[in-house]
């Protein structure tokens, strides 16, 4: 496999849940060769309403008073302002057209300050049978819709009717970000000790996350407040209405199941047709989630080693346990003394679990696993670094390409805050490493960040039911590393009109993984609006 290949499958995508503390977390990583196109040509356009653009936008404070992006948004009074907003769409090097879109920072005080959102759309390749807009967002939280609308392989019959809008939510890359660290202390935060297990590795555990959340408040000040999934899911709604449609199209990936479902529970008079693919039960008790997870992980990892070992030359042994068993012997050994690199950097054992974790999103990128575990068993660290860089999107310069990093425990522990103590984190820690022999040690600490996240979020979760929304497609894979099957079940029981359809398969989401049963089913759905009978198993 070459490399081209293998960034393209697990580089850039979504990110499910809460590997946050320590490592910094591991997003769900998804991806494909081919790229959603479009035939129309950029052009300028504007909706109706009136304001300033977002970028010459002044106001009353000193630029060093907020960060960057936050003003005081369109003209008028209310949310109307943000609902009739004038939106310029402008030809951009990313797709057809992008946008800069203002949103309240609080829904709450709607009249106070406001920060941009960006969106980039690809216009519909037949105008003449154009729907609407489909609005998708891969996962995270953190991940960048704009760099999903890139590489998202959509079918033709779906792209010839919508224009497809990819957004950076609220926090995330080029729309107003969060801030915690510099790209070096990034560094020193992915590269972590994520299993501290003596009191002076522990000491460093928690200062680290200390330093992570001052930084996070030092930098990003009120904006750390109001990076919720719920916000997120409002700014949806005003975005819904700029682009000009009654009710929203949708599809989300991942975490982005997450947010779809919340967008529902709060206007399922809204909604129209939306794909939850890779699903997450937003009721989860925060713990077993993460504990569910971690299953997850190791359901894969047993997948991949019954793969690596009827290959007849795995590097890790001759059987499932055994090579189970090396790889968390080869975990322990990094922890001891870090593997070298051609580069000079070290792969720790938090690089190491990103690099072997980053390609059980694909059962394609399987072989490159086996690759980059003989090559560290034999002494290097530059297959591991390479798969650990790609989740982290560090460039070969030392810069990061964005700051999912950083936005994904902002959102998840305003989401799913906790109060788990490090003596009740110790105490239940066999409940992990029950679920997962290879994954717990790291997975127990996953808590622990939401524990001391420094703010709340400013609004209680909705009513998950979502009552009265048209029919919404639920969409989970059996052998799912990051997203368990499990989730997609609830998720189409609790939302009431929920469609639950059904990969038995390997590797992270369904749609355009090579399953015609499932891409037929969706496609159908997006283009016609005719869900899946419920249950459908493909």
């Amino acid at each position: 496999m070459t490399r081209p290949r293998l960034r393209r499958l697990i580089a850039t995508a979504a990110a499910a849940a809460v590997l946050a503390a320590g490592c910094g977390g591991a997003e769900d990583l998804v991806g494909d060769d081919d790229e959603t196109t479009s035939t129309s040509v950029p052009t300028e356009q504007t909706t109706s309403g009136s304001t300033p653009s977002p970028t010459d936008q002044t106001t009353e404070e000193s630029p060093d008073d907020l960060p960057e992006g936050i003003g005081e948004g369109p003209d008028g009074e209310g949310l109307d302002r943000f609902y009739d907003q004038q939106v310029t769409w402008e030809g951009c090097g990313s797709a057809d057209e992008c946008a800069e879109i203002w949103v309240p920072l609080d829904y709450a005080d709607p009249d106070g300050e406001a920060v941009t959102v960006r969106a980039a759309r690809n216009l519909a390749g037949d105008e003449s049978s154009r729907i609407g807009s489909l609005l998708i967002n891969p996962g995270g939280p953190g991940g960048s819709g704009i760099d999903y609308l890139g590489y998202a392989a959509f079918d033709s019959t779906v792209t010839d009717v919508y224009d497809v809008v990819g957004f950076d939510p609220r926090g995330v890359a080029s729309s107003t970000p969060l801030d915690c660290l510099s790209d070096a202390e990034l560094d020193e935060y992915v590269s972590s000790d994520p299993t501290p297990d003596d009191p002076g590795e522990l000491d460093e555990f928690q200062a680290d996350w200390a330093d992570f959340t001052e930084g996070c408040q030092t930098h990003s000040g009120e904006l750390l407040g109001h990076v919720s999934t719920v916000e997120a899911a409002r700014d949806i709604d005003i975005i819904r209405a700029v682009v000009g449609d009654e009710e929203l199209n949708f599809f989300g990936a991942s975490y982005g199941t997450y947010l779809g479902a919340t967008y529902a529970a709060l206007f399922p008079e809204n909604v129209g047709r939306l794909v939850l693919d890779g699903a997450i039960d937003p009721l989860a008790d925060p713990r077993q989630a993460a504990i569910d997870q971690a299953a997850g992980f190791e359901v894969a990892l047993t997948a991949y080693l019954e793969y690596c070992v009827a290959q007849g030359d795995c590097p890790l042994g001759d059987t499932v346990e055994d090579s189970r068993e090396r790889l968390i012997q080869l975990f322990e050994e990094i922890d001891e003394n870090p593997l070298p690199t051609s580069s000079g950097r070290e792969v720790t054992e938090g690089l190491a679990f990103l690099g072997v974790i980053v390609p059980l999103y694909s059962r394609d990128s399987w072989s490159y696993e086996t690759d980059a575990l003989r090559a560290a068993l034999d002494g290097s660290g530059d297959d591991l670094l390479f798969l650990a860089d790609l989740y982290a999107e560090r460039q070969p310069d030392g810069t990061y390409a964005n700051n999912g990093l950083e936005a994904q425990p902002a959102v998840n522990c305003l989401d799913h805050p906790d109060d788990a103590s490090i003596e009740e984190i110790q105490a239940g820690g066999g409940d992990f490493i029950e679920a997962s022999p290879t994954f717990g040690v790291a997975a127990m600490w996953w808590p622990y960040a939401c524990s001391n996240w420094p703010v709340e979020a400013a609004e209680p979760h909705p009513d998950y039911s979502a009552a009265g929304a048209a029919p919404i497609v639920v969409v989970g894979t059996t052998r799912d590393p990051a997203t368990p099957y499990e989730g997609a079940v609830k998720l189409a029981e609790t939302l009431e009109s929920g469609v639950l359809l059904s990969r038995d398969g390997d590797g992270h989401t369904a749609y355009g993984m090579g399953n015609s049963c499932i891409d037929d089913a969706i496609n159908t759905y997006l283009v016609e609006g005719t869900p899946p009978e419920d249950g459908t198993e493909c």
